[in-house]
């Protein structure tokens, strides 16, 4: 749904002038020293971009889901570094709160987090609890007012960075599963804290993610997100939906651009005499790597218009992160073969690109897990 196209289109021209300007000519720098310059962190926020998903009486844009899926069509067309670092703001880092939190934690972090002054981290994954995210052993006991903490917290994106981190830990020992589950607002800094040393990646730059540990760190239960103990993975599995959304719409993003590089490139590049793009085997890598980022695509929209007017888009969501994430990478792969040599060395971006979007099959739920999520779907819509 998109509610005002006029101001859309302003911030969407802004975001274009902004990805073409500021990032595209840092993206080698980034990746090689894995920081994205301050002065970029600035525009991001001047242009409101930490606020994208947040309520507009929090400070925040308010942006349904199409207006965000098409503002990400946009700001992707970069290194996917540069979105990592508000992606866990304006997704479950404020999500979550904007669902489930009370009056006093939304008006404590949310305006922060809009202007971008409090970047928030989530922590979910474990050593042992990837996918079966459920499994997780972190403990947060209760002694008087306050709750306890104990546990690691493994590939945690943005921790560095992090103003306030959303843990999912188990209250309820007594109870296996998802139910036993509560989610605390922990601030940075808080004693009990420790940051692992940050993780050496195939890809993403710039983006940082390491371990949290957690040392019987004490918390009020003024941190218990929402104030309710073991509702902590629901509020979780309430923003799949829109995260699988969110990063279908970075694979769009991501696959436009190199889509675009690689079909310049066989403009450009002459080979016996013509220009590659003239050969038919060429020809036909670029025609299914268009064909697939135009059903991508679609796909993404759809799904978030069905969204908008309060559908449920479980399958839907799955169906794009799946698809989306996996042709990102198929238009990775073509895009190397067409620049030859040229796309396995660094200086023509292509080989960063490809290292870059083989995450994308991994996080907020695996090819896999998604594929188990799209065909228990349909049995249970089939009555089985």
């Amino acid at each position: 749904m998109i509610r005002d196209p006029e101001t859309l289109s302003i911030l969407l021209d802004s975001v274009r002038r902004f990805v073409r300007e500021q990032l595209v000519p840092a993206e080698r720098t980034v990746d090689e020293t894995d920081e994205i310059p301050a002065a970029i962190v600035a525009g991001m926020k001047e242009l409101g971009l930490f606020g994208m998903t947040i309520p507009e009486e929090f400070g925040g844009l308010a942006l349904t889901m199409e207006e965000e899926v098409r503002v990400l069509f946009e700001l992707t067309q970069t290194s996917p570094a540069f979105r990592s670092l508000l992606g866990t703001t304006v997704g479950i880092g404020s999500q979550g709160l904007v669902w489930d939190g009370t009056a006093e934690q939304k008006r404590a972090w949310l305006p922060r987090m809009a202007t971008g002054e409090v970047i928030a981290s989530f922590c979910l994954t474990e050593p042992e609890a990837g996918s079966d995210a459920a499994s997780l052993r972190t403990r947060a006991v209760r002694d008087g007012d306050s709750y306890v903490i104990n546990g690691t917290k493994r590939y945690i994106t943005n921790a560095p960075q992090a103003g306030v981190f959303t843990v999912m830990a188990r209250t309820r020992p007594d109870q296996p599963g998802a139910g036993g589950i509560s989610a605390f607002l922990v601030p940075a800094g808080t004693p009990g804290i420790i940051l692992g040393k940050p993780d050496r990646k195939m890809g993403h730059g710039g983006s940082h993610t390491c371990d949290v540990i957690f040392e019987d760190c004490r918390v009020p239960m003024a941190y218990l997100l929402g104030g309710v103990e073991g509702q902590g993975f629901k509020t979780a599995m309430k923003v799949l939906d829109k995260g699988r959304l969110h990063i279908a719409a970075v694979c769009v993003g991501v696959a436009t651009r190199i889509l675009d590089d690689a079909l310049r490139y066989a403009m450009e590049r002459k080979q016996f005499g013509q220009r590659i793009g003239d050969f038919q085997l060429v020809q036909a890598m670029l025609a299914d790597s268009q064909a697939e980022l135009y059903a991508a695509r679609c796909m993404v929209l759809d799904a978030a218009q069905r969204r908008d007017a309060g559908e449920s888009i479980v399958l839907q969501a799955s169906s794009a992160k799946l698809f989306a994430s996996e042709m990102c990478g198929r238009v990775a792969d073509r895009a190397v073969q067409i620049f030859g040599g040229a796309g396995y060395v660094a200086d023509s971006g292509i080989e960063r690109f490809y290292r870059d979007v083989r995450l994308f099959r991994i996080y907020e739920g695996t090819t896999q897990i998604q594929q188990l999520v799209i065909a228990r779907q349909m049995m249970r819509a089939a009555g089985g």
